[in-house]
């Protein structure tokens, strides 16, 4: 789960205007982090069945928003992706 504090965090540095809180960049964001979450859960318990269908939805609607996102607009698209695998690589070495 995402804390409210986290969530602001990502949706801050993600936006493309101050009043900007669902652009398809941040939906792709806070997937994202959820999908890594989730991923560690299921390290830890891989007979979650039920999270593991979760975790299939999210990662297909993260897909479709990405493809979207790469359609209308190809810069915030390689400015989004480029930082999610930065934010990615500081995650990596964190353990839960």
């Amino acid at each position: 789960m995402i804390t409210k504090e986290r969530k602001a965090e990502m949706i801050k540095q993600f936006a493309t205007s101050p009043e900007d809180t669902g652009s398809p960049g941040i939906q792709i964001a806070v997937l994202s982090e959820r999908i890594n979450q989730i991923a560690k859960h299921l390290q830890l318990f891989p007979k979650d069945t039920h999270s593991r269908f979760g975790l299939i939805k999210m990662v297909g609607k993260r897909r479709r928003l990405a493809g979207y996102l790469k359609k209308e607009s190809k810069e915030q698209f390689e400015t989004v992706n480029e930082k999610i695998k930065t934010l990615a690589l500081s995650l990596k070495g964190i353990r839960v």
